[in-house]
């Protein structure tokens, strides 16, 4: 018995010491949850979820390639909107946007390109892949 209750104090003690992960926060002044602070450059709405089996990346902070897939309790049309919104606010221009049944998203930054794709999970939901890759055009085309 006097085992189980070392145990106890030892494990309130642990995590008593423990610090709490500093947060990062956006341009809104809101907390970006730490699924998806790799990734600051781009928004995520409220009350999305990371598929870490679907996400694959490479590098972070402004400079990551790769593709984050996320579930959202917004629908399709909200998420749209969010990111037509949105997107120009972190500094990204729009190349071309197609609304549709799965909607497609273009943008550009920074020798980067940002292909967002949207689709209808079910009736207030949406699942998202935002594809990031390298587009050295892309400093081309800003600069003109």
């Amino acid at each position: 018995m006097k085992n189980i209750y070392a145990l106890i104090i030892l494990l309130l003690f642990t995590t008593a010491c423990a610090k709490e992960p500093k947060m990062l926060y956006g341009t809104d002044g809101r907390e970006i949850p730490m699924a998806f602070q790799n990734f600051p450059d781009i928004p995520f709405p409220d009350d999305s979820y990371l598929s870490l089996e679907d996400s694959r990346t490479m590098g972070n902070g402004e400079n990551w390639i790769g593709n984050v897939c996320f579930s959202s309790g917004h629908n399709a049309g909200r998420i749209f909107d969010f990111f037509v919104s949105e997107m120009p606010k972190k500094g990204w221009v729009e190349i071309a946007v197609v609304r549709a049944d799965i909607s497609q998203m273009t943008y550009i930054k920074n020798g980067r390109a940002i292909q967002i794709l949207i689709q209808t999970e079910g009736r207030d939901s949406a699942y998202v892949t935002v594809t990031a890759i390298p587009n050295q055009a892309s400093i081309r085309a800003i600069e003109n």
